[in-house]
């Protein structure tokens, strides 16, 4: 099947958050694509409407052997469907756990830049952030964790919990085995719970594998937990479906508690029919995304080396945002988002939501038609060269 990614949607006044802009500007912040879902999953949500019954639903074997099933063929995972939790989301079943896995006043690390959701799940429920900054190598283009100082932040013993965002989100990283090895066994040794985000799993763009959490042997994860879900692989975030995989079992039962006393466990009507499609069906749109995706990062970084050589390029290993290097123009993101909105029609997002350590970043959205990429690129570039710090 042929799948179009090159017809813009019509999206302004539809509700969507993406497009809550200025009628003028081209919003590029958000990570939503602009791009219709798989017309597999449609199908799934259109039989379901049609019954017309729209009543309380539950959790069937059907959506976990789906999960299962695709982990396996994407992922090589193979773990069984007993380890798996529904949630409505990644960052509700997040916010639920610390709630019932930390005490407030408690440290829970987490490594900027990073998603800022991550920031306000801590402080909104009463904890303290630790932050581990990535080490940033401006000539490599490349970020790294600062080990040394991770351990001594998890050795404080008020530090109850981390927070690991693999890909990692905005910079684009994909963390090695080995990594994940050395951090899962720090969390071991001082007693602090491993969440891990793995949001952004399907969408590996280069060469290099995807590791899961889930895949360390089973010893060194007993203190840990992986979160997915189909919403940003297959653009239906407002679908609410998400996958908690917890292999020890104690923890199982408290994270189990901690859904369930969040009133994040309960699907609604469309949630079920559209992950089961999407794991079962998705694969060939995926696989056609990716690929347009690759062709959008090429183009994007071909045109900033030629239209804005000031700003240096990450390259994501994996997701469709691009981090955006512009300190040689500025090191106040938000003002040049501000400059940008206001007078180039280009809505990016600011660095600075993902932590102080991005405020000479801005993050791109490059997961639209190349008609929308384009000029998209050609306000920011204009723009940037308007500037003035």
């Amino acid at each position: 099947m042929t799948y179009d990614f090159t017809t813009v949607p019509p999206r302004r006044g539809t509700n969507s958050i993406k497009w809550d802009v200025p009628d003028t500007a081209l919003p590029m912040w958000i990570a939503d694509m602009d791009f219709p879902a798989a017309p597999e999953i449609i199908a799934a949500m259109q039989a379901k409407v049609s019954a017309g019954i729209f009543g309380y639903e539950e959790i069937p074997p059907a959506f976990f052997t789906a999960a299962a099933q695709w982990n396996h063929r994407q992922h090589h995972l193979d773990y069984p469907t007993d380890w798996m939790l529904f949630a409505i989301g990644v960052m509700p079943a997040i916010n639920a756990i610390i709630r019932r896995l930390t005490n407030p006043g408690d440290r829970i690390v987490i490594q900027p830049p990073v998603y800022n959701m991550f920031f306000s799940a801590i402080t909104d429920n009463g904890r303290r952030i630790a932050a581990n900054d990535l080490v940033y190598d401006r000539a490599a283009g490349t970020f790294a964790i600062d080990f040394a100082d991770l351990e001594r932040k998890l050795a404080d013993p008020v530090t109850t919990m981390m927070l690991l965002c693999n890909p990692q989100n905005p910079v684009g990283k994909i963390w090695t085995r080995d990594e994940l090895l050395q951090i899962a066994s720090l969390c071991r040794r001082y007693h602090v719970t491993l969440v891990s985000d793995e949001i952004h799993r399907d969408l590996v763009l280069g060469d290099r594998d995807y590791t899961s959490l889930a895949a360390l042997p089973e010893s060194m994860i007993q203190h840990a937990m992986t979160l997915f879900s189909p919403t940003k692989t297959f653009n239906m975030a407002g679908l609410h479906s998400a996958v908690v995989t917890v292999p020890n079992p104690v923890l199982r039962a408290s994270v189990t508690t901690a859904l369930h006393v969040g009133w994040v466990a309960e699907p609604n009507l469309l949630a079920v029919p559209g992950t089961i499609a999407a794991y079962t069906a998705g694969g060939p749109w995926l696989s056609a995304l990716k690929g347009q995706l690759r062709q959008n990062i090429t183009t994007a970084v071909a045109y900033l080396a030629e239209h804005a050589p000031q700003i240096k390029v990450i390259v994501p290993e994996a997701s469709y945002l691009l981090w955006l290097d512009c300190g040689a123009v500025t090191t106040d993101s938000q003002r040049l988002t501000a400059f940008l909105t206001k007078h180039a029609g280009v809505v990016p997002a600011a660095g600075t939501d993902y932590g102080a350590a991005g405020k000479q970043f801005l993050r791109l959205n490059i997961a639209c038609p190349p008609a929308l990429l384009n000029e998209g690129l050609d306000r920011l570039a204009m723009g940037l060269a308007a500037f003035r710090d």
